[in-house]
């Protein structure tokens, strides 16, 4: 048996299988997930678990290298965005407009992760990233300017 981090089956198994710039989805309670979409559903209660629990406990599990809200988040949730940006230590967050979200990027996502939280406009869109330090190490190789910053930081 697992002893610690996510213990959720389905949850190992999705972020095992992201590629590269894959997404996938930390959705509230109320998150549209369509019948084609792959759905892993946490959701028990109310607030049980949060879209920050899970956060943190996939920030111990995958490589991402992009994290996306709506705006409205940062504009009218600003408690939750402010403790998503303190989470993403490994690339800053970006703010698209909340239809934008809906529109554009759960459709390409993935997975999506329905979680217990009622956070208005809560949910994350994490882009799955490489291991700079790994992928880069090879003799010859060259880092480009973009994995720079982000090669120091993945262990």
């Amino acid at each position: 048996m697992k002893r610690k981090g996510i213990l959720n089956k389905e949850l190992m198994k999705a972020i095992a299988d992201m590629g590269h710039e894959q997404l996938i989805v930390i959705g509230d309670a109320g998150v549209p997930v369509s019948d084609q979409a792959k759905r892993i559903d946490l959701a028990i209660a109310e607030e049980l678990p949060t879209v920050r629990q899970v956060l943190e406990l996939i920030e111990d599990e995958m490589i991402y290298e992009r994290v996306i809200v709506a705006e409205e988040q940062k504009m009218y949730n600003p408690k939750h965005y402010q403790a998503v940006c303190d989470m993403s230590v490994h690339c800053q967050v970006e703010t698209v407009p909340h239809r934008e979200l809906m529109e554009k990027y759960l459709p390409q996502a993935k997975y999506i992760v329905r979680t217990g939280g009622f956070e208005p406009w809560g949910n994350i869109v994490l882009a799955s990233g490489i291991d700079a330090n790994k992928w880069f190490q090879k003799e010859g190789c060259i880092v480009p300017d973009y994995y720079e910053e982000r090669a120091g930081e993945v262990q």
